[in-house]
Parts: C-alpha cells; sequence; structure tokens
C-alpha cells in the first residue's frame, strides 16, 4: 500500500499546485457544459476518501458534516467558495490523507460496512479495495479538473 499513499500524496500536491495557480474566481467558475467547479471537484476528493475510508471504518471523520454534506456524491457549489476556504481544503488535502496513512500503519481499520459504488458498480469489502478505489476516483477528477481548467481558459 506504500506506493498507493506515495501517488496519493503526489496527486494531491499537484490538486495544490493547481489551487495556488488558479484564480479564486477561475476555482469557482463552472463552464457551460459543466456541472460543477475546480474547488468542489477537490473538496469531493477529500470528503469521498474520508466517507470510504472512515465512515465506511465505523471510525470519526476529520470534517464536518457541514464540509460532508457540500462536498459528497450528488452536491453540487451552491455558493462562491472564498479564499479562507480555499486555504482550508488546501490543509485537508494532506492532513487527512497522512492521517489515513498513519492509521493504516498502525492497523486501526478492523472493520468495514461492505458497500457498492456507484461509478464502476463494484463492492468494497475492506479498507484495503477501498484505498484502491480512493486511488482510481481521484484520478478520475483530476481528470475532470484538467477538462475544466481547459474549458475556463478557452
Amino acid at each position: 500500500m506504500t506506493f498507493t499513499f506515495e501517488v496519493l500524496t503526489n496527486t494531491r500536491n499537484s490538486l495544490k499546485n493547481i489551487l495556488e495557480k488558479t484564480s479564486l474566481e477561475d476555482l469557482n467558475k463552472i463552464p457551460e457544459g459543466f456541472n460543477n467547479n475546480i474547488i468542489w471537484n477537490v473538496a469531493h476528493i477529500i470528503v469521498s476518501e474520508q466517507l470510504l475510508v472512515y465512515k465506511l471504518s465505523g471510525l470519526p471523520m476529520m470534517l464536518s458534516s457541514e464540509t460532508i454534506d457540500k462536498y459528497r456524491k450528488d452536491s453540487k457549489p451552491e455558493a462562491f467558495v472564498t479564499q479562507k476556504e480555499v486555504n482550508e481544503i488546501k490543509e485537508l488535502l494532506f492532513s487527512t490523507i497522512e492521517k489515513t496513512e498513519a492509521d493504516y500503519k498502525n492497523k486501526t481499520f478492523k472493520e468495514y460496512n461492505t458497500y457498492t459504488v456507484s461509478t464502476t458498480g463494484n463492492t468494497l469489502t475492506n479498507v484495503d479495495e477501498a484505498l484502491q478505489f480512493v486511488f482510481f476516483h481521484e484520478g478520475l477528477h483530476i481528470g475532470y479538473i484538467l477538462a475544466l481548467l481547459k474549458a475556463i481558459k478557452m
């Protein structure tokens, strides 16, 4: 699982760079033909990891219920995200995955509530499968973010 955490950390570094190089206005922009924006996608990645790994393991998550509701599956951007919120999301990119890696190494994840993901139809039965899906899910959303960046620049 070392490689998975290495890739997730590198992926999140890429997201951090996008957050730092993209204007607040562009982070919030929803181009025609899209349902959400860059900042929603970044926060959604964080929320999804916490739900799939911690909630389904019966463990406390690092996020408020407000954050989870705002960025969970089937949500959409409802309001302009401030720079303060962007900074908080940027911090959560790393604090969450670092805690997940530490908890994984410490064998904190003992139970798992089986869950079938709508994206692929796969059923997750343990934390290892959840982390493998998180790996895929983050890649999917990075592709979406890159498409948003391209649409914004047009």
